[in-house]
């Protein structure tokens, strides 16, 4: 088993592009896979985090309900914002500058055979993060992602999850607010939770901004104890 992940911070960067991209990857172990089952090949498959802050986008997931957008073309223009169907779980979601948001791409026959125990380590990463601000973050029962004050009239979502799996192998993951602008969430229905708020993690803290840099370094510390990972950063082409 690989437990080797290349990790690549992509900075900022288009949705599309980066979707682009992930399939790519993601393809690629598949079909490593593939040739190491007709062929018994023994080819090592390979193990992908990417970071990125994408530009305003509005993403629904495969089972969504496009009734969760609640603008139209002419309104995503004036508020410079795209919108994609695309083939993770989970509904509808925005993703923005202030924004962590980390696709790993893994092939969980390395690590464990349980897309549950994955979703469960990657909200685990987060909340693991979140502690070290002196943050109370859990799970809700029945809604994946990470929530702060679950079971009160104040619960409120942290940070969003939607993942594709094949043959045992990931794509898409997890989208973290950390500096985001809270309003662009006001145009749709978050995952189509409705009654329920999304917060950031420099409002929980009543900072202007939080360094993004930081809290990706600890995410990758826990993500790397959780997983028993062994990180390798990369320039990727």
């Amino acid at each position: 088993m690989n437990k080797k992940v290349t990790l690549h911070d992509l900075g900022s960067k288009d949705f599309k592009e980066t979707w682009d991209y992930q399939e790519t990857l993601f393809q690629s172990i598949i079909d490593a896979k593939i040739k190491n089952r007709r062929e018994n090949a023994g080819l090592e498959t390979q193990n992908y985090f990417l970071f990125v802050e994408h530009p305003h986008v509005y993403t629904l997931g495969k089972s969504g309900d496009m009734d969760n957008l609640l603008l139209n073309k002419e309104q995503l223009l004036e508020k410079r914002a795209t919108f994609y169907k695309i083939n993770r779980g989970g509904d509808i979601t925005y993703h923005g500058p202030g924004q962590v948001v980390g696709y790993p791409i893994l092939d969980l026959e390395n690590f464990f055979s349980d897309i549950h125990k994955y979703l469960r380590f990657l909200e685990e990463m987060v909340i693991l993060t979140l502690s070290e601000y002196n943050i109370k973050a859990e799970r809700s029962k029945g809604e994946t992602g990470v929530w702060l004050d679950v079971g009160t009239p104040f619960a409120r979502k942290i940070c969003a999850l939607g993942v594709r799996s094949s043959r045992w192998v990931t794509m898409h993951g997890f989208a973290f607010n950390v500096n985001a602008n809270l309003g662009y969430f006001d145009n749709i229905i978050p995952c189509g939770i409705r009654e329920k708020a999304v917060t950031s993690l420099n409002v929980e803290l009543g900072v202007a901004t939080i360094s993004m840099e930081e809290v990706k370094q600890k995410l990758i510390k826990h993500f790397t104890r959780l997983f028993e990972a062994h990180i390798v950063s990369s320039e990727l082409s």
